[in-house]
């Protein structure tokens, strides 16, 4: 687009198709002219030293040679998410019987979740295109992010969310913007009718719809980040939740920038995707041996993971297959199970995709999926805190006792 500044864009060159190649001049463009393929962003990337990045300021920016973002991004507000904890998890690896394993801990970013890293790189976009209202359909943690960032960004922001979102996600939007738009419908009732807005709206950035390409970019850094925490090197098998899909393939991506780069040494790594069973059609088609992904009606408590119609989930099948790894799902119950053991095996509250993905790490261990003997990292996405509703019911006070002596030690405590 020819009114961009320059630079505007960092290193990136185009839009390219991820299934033709056709590439398109960067812009608010989702989908290719020529097939219809998504697009994603292309690089000429300069050449980046370990010494550089780490002398960058300790949040996503440290990465924005490798990211569509100008040289300034610092100077602009935002809310300056990642560089997020990777704890290592003693107590949960002996609790499943695996040799090295890893937490990566999102759930501290600015709105307790991953959610504020693609939202950064949305925003960056937004005002390099000149668009004046920042936009999402969400099934929660998006539109905290999105709110959130729009408040900082002092930019008019509206958010749509499925009305019946968990209550906490939609008070930690309705804090930041008195425009949140609860749909009756669920997400892809949600995204059809943000793509229709898209499409009327000239002035309008959808981060997930017209500025996709920008905004999905952000889950790189997570795969940069343990990289760099594990002193500059790829673990051997990582465990993903699966919503759109999104999050998996940039990680994967991040993987091979940085192997391309000469930031990490090449080699084999494992990349599982988890879903719950109430909305698994990415695990579904994965167990079929089947490349076509058949949309599903959600129906569970992982609703940030309800996306019946994921837009990546073929590239999911794809890593998964071409990496060893796998998808696979577990059931609601199991999510509630996940949640509780890493609570008390780590310290952590994670949110009900999160307890999917412990869930499902379990799981492959169990089934003999996964490799007990490589080091592993598991990504916990966002903060329990966001859904309480989802737990309510299976923790509680052991006891209720009188304000004596007696009675804590007639109430056998431990």
């Amino acid at each position: 687009m020819s009114n961009l500044r320059e630079g505007a864009f960092g290193n990136a060159t185009a839009l390219s198709c991820r299934e033709c190649g056709t590439q398109v001049e960067l812009g608010p463009s989702y989908a290719c002219p020529e097939c219809f393929g998504p697009l994603e962003v292309a690089y000429d990337f300069p050449a980046v030293s370990r010494e550089e990045i780490e002398a960058g300021p300790a949040n996503i920016w440290r990465y924005k040679a490798l990211l569509p973002v100008p040289a300034d991004i610092e100077d602009s507000p935002n809310t300056e998410p990642g560089f997020t904890r990777l704890l290592k998890a003693d107590n949960l690896a002996r609790e499943l019987g695996l040799d090295t394993l890893w937490v990566k801990d999102d759930s501290t970013n600015p709105t307790n979740s991953f959610k504020d890293r693609v939202v950064a790189c949305a925003l960056s976009a937004t005002r390099e295109l000149g668009k004046t209202v920042f936009a999402c359909p969400s099934t929660g943690n998006l539109a905290n992010a999105v709110a959130a960032a729009g408040a900082r960004a002092g930019i008019k922001t509206v958010v749509f969310i499925p009305s019946n979102l968990e209550q906490p996600k939609q008070v930690n939007s309705a804090i930041f913007t008195d425009n949140l738009v609860a749909v009756d419908g669920n997400y892809d009732d949600v995204n059809k009718l943000a793509q229709e807005i898209a499409a009327e709206e000239d002035g309008w950035a959808f981060v997930n719809v017209n500025v996709r390409p920008f905004y999905a970019e952000g889950s790189k850094t997570l795969g940069y980040e343990i990289a760099e925490q594990l002193g500059w090197r790829l673990p051997d098998q990582i465990v993903i939740p699966v919503a759109s899909g999104s999050q998996l393939t940039k990680v994967h991506k991040a993987f091979q920038e940085l192997i391309k780069l000469g930031l990490v040494e090449g080699k084999p790594y494992r990349i599982f995707g988890a879903q719950a069973a109430g909305c698994s059609p990415v695990s579904t088609a994965y167990k079929a041996g089947v490349d076509a992904i058949r949309p599903v009606k959600p129906d569970t408590i992982a609703k940030s993971l309800a996306i019946g119609n994921p837009a990546d989930g073929i590239y999911v099948l794809d890593i998964a297959r071409e990496t060893g790894g796998a998808v696979e799902d577990v059931t609601d119950d199991e999510v509630r199970a996940g949640i509780v053991l890493l609570a008390r095996t780590e310290g952590i509250f994670t949110e009900t995709a999160g307890g999917t993905t412990v869930a499902v790490l379990k799981k492959l261990v169990e089934t003999g999926q996964i490799d007990t003997s490589l080091e592993t990292v598991v990504i916990n996405t966002g903060h329990g805190l966001k859904t309480l509703e989802s737990v309510q019911d299976a923790v509680g006070p052991k006891a209720t006792i009188a304000p004596s002596y007696d009675a804590f030690e007639a109430a056998g405590i431990l």
